[in-house]
């Protein structure tokens, strides 16, 4: 089930940034932090995940990033798809300074 968290992490991050390359965004890294709640009884899906953004980048439009973050929740990420069948996905994102963040 970590596993699965992983997955929809990576592949969240990934579209964040490849989307605010393709929007010319001085995009330098993406780390999402992956919070989630499961089904009292089995088989114990996930019921509510939420996903932390800090995007990191120096002249990062917020709207870009607020963009890129939707995108990928609704159109690109398969796995956020997926795990939407089951669990409430919620998203929350923040721009950082690239010299605080490791991408």
């Amino acid at each position: 089930m970590e596993m699965l968290l992983l997955g929809l992490g990576a592949c969240t991050a990934y579209d964040v940034v490849a989307i605010l390359r393709k929007a010319r965004q001085p995009v330098a890294g993406c780390r999402v932090e992956v919070e989630a709640e499961r089904a009292e009884q089995p088989p114990r899906v996930f019921t509510r995940i939420l996903l932390r953004y800090r995007v990191a980048g120096r002249g990062l439009r917020a709207a870009a990033v607020e963009r890129a973050v939707r995108l990928s929740a609704e159109k690109y990420c398969s796995a956020s798809v997926m795990l939407g069948a089951t669990a409430e996905i919620g998203h929350e994102w923040r721009i950082v300074d690239p010299e605080g963040e490791a991408g």
